[in-house]
C-alpha cells in the first residue's frame, strides 16, 4: 500500500527532481540508486534517474530522482579549503557551550550536495538535508530525557550552523543555491530551544543576517514571521498515548535572493490543507498512505 501511494504522489507531482530524504538503504545486498530507478521505471515517472551522496550507517540515506532530459547532476561535495567549512564527511570543531573548548561535529547522514545545469545552460546548487531528531529516544526517567533532549537540540543546531556555514561559501562564489529537506525543527517546537537562543531553521535561513545572504523559504516566513498566523505544517504524527495526530513544520525548500527574485512559488502537498489533494480521493489517500511527512514543492523557471 505504502509503495502503491508513493507512486500515486510521485506521478501527481510530475517534478523534475525529488530530493528523498529517507531514501532505501544503501547496503550490500541492496542499492539506493538501482532500487529508486525500478521504482521510477515500475510507475514510469519522469525523474527517473537516481544520485546518492556519501552513504552513512543510519539506513536513511539522502538521494535524489531526476529528469535526465531536463537536467544535468552530479553529487560534488566540496568545502574544506582556507576559511571554509569542512566537506560533510568531514569533522566540524564547534563551540556551541561557549565553554571554550569546540566539540568536533560530524553529520550521521552527510548532506547531498549536489552541482546542477538545466538543459537551458544555467548553473546552481542543491543540497539536500536530514538534521538529527530531536525526539529524546530512549529516555526512561525525567532527568534523562532532559539529558538527551539537550544533546539532540545542540547536534541538530550544530549541524543547521555547518549547513549555513557552507551555503555561505557558496554566497562568495556567486552560486545559486537551493537547500532542501527534514529538518526536524521548527518555531516553538521544544522549550529547549530558548537555550540556544535560535532554532536550527533561523540558523540556515540567516534570519537575522544582511538580505543578501538570507536563504527564503515561503512557509518559514509565514511560521516565524506571524506569530498569531495558522501555521502551515508538512508532518503529521500519531500520538499513541494521546489517541489524536500532531502536526508540525518540518520540511523546507530554502532559495537563495536570486532564484526568490524568480518568484517561485511553493505548495505543501497536505492532504487536508491543501484543496486539490484534498478534492482528489485517490491522491489524498495516497498521500495518507505514503509518508508521514507530506511532500513540500517548488516551481522554478531556471
Amino acid at each position: 500500500q505504502q509503495l502503491t501511494g508513493l507512486g500515486v504522489v510521485f506521478t501527481a507531482m510530475d517534478a523534475d527532481a525529488v530530493m528523498i530524504i529517507e531514501a532505501p538503504d544503501d547496503s550490500r545486498p541492496r542499492k539506493t540508486v538501482a532500487m529508486l530507478e525500478r521504482f521510477a521505471a515500475r510507475f514510469d515517472l519522469r525523474c527517473r534517474k537516481a544520485i546518492i551522496g556519501f552513504d552513512n550507517g543510519t539506513q536513511q540515506e539522502i538521494a535524489m530522482l531526476y529528469d535526465p532530459d531536463v537536467l544535468t547532476l552530479h553529487h560534488d561535495p566540496q568545502g574544506g579549503g582556507p576559511g571554509q567549512a569542512p566537506r560533510f564527511d568531514q569533522t566540524f570543531p564547534l563551540d556551541l557551550d561557549h565553554d571554550g573548548r569546540p566539540d568536533l561535529v560530524s553529520f550521521n547522514k552527510p548532506p547531498l550536495e549536489i552541482a546542477a545545469v538545466t538543459k537551458a545552460g544555467f548553473h546552481f546548487r542543491m543540497i539536500g538535508v536530514h538534521a538529527k531528531s530531536k525526539s529524546p529516544h530512549g529516555a526512561t526517567t525525567p532527568e534523562q530525557l532532559r539529558r538527551i533532549a539537550i544533546e539532540n537540540r545542540k547536534k541538530q543546531l550544530a549541524e543547521c550552523i555547518w549547513v549555513r556555514q557552507r551555503v555561505l561559501d557558496l554566497f562568495k562564489t556567486g552560486a545559486s543555491v537551493i537547500v532542501m529537506g527534514d529538518l526536524n525543527d521548527g518555531p516553538g517546537l521544544d522549550e529547549y530551544e530558548k537555550l540556544f537562543g535560535r532554532s536550527g531553521v533561523e540558523v540556515l535561513l540567516g534570519w537575522d543576517e544582511p538580505p543578501e545572504t538570507r536563504l527564503y523559504d515561503a512557509h518559514a516566513h509565514v511560521a516565524f514571521g506571524k506569530k498569531l498566523a495558522a501555521a502551515p505544517t508538512t508532518a503529521r504524527f500519531y500520538l499513541d498515548r494521546e489517541k489524536r495526530y500532531f502536526s508540525a513544520l518540518l520540511d523546507y525548500v530554502m532559495v537563495s535572493p536570486d532564484l526568490r527574485a524568480r518568484k517561485p512559488k511553493w505548495r505543501i502537498w497536505h492532504p487536508f490543507d491543501d484543496v486539490s489533494c484534498y478534492q482528489t480521493p485517490e491522491l489524498r489517500e495516497a498521500l495518507l498512505q505514503a509518508s508521514d511527512h507530506f511532500p513540500v514543492s517548488i516551481d522554478l523557471t531556471l
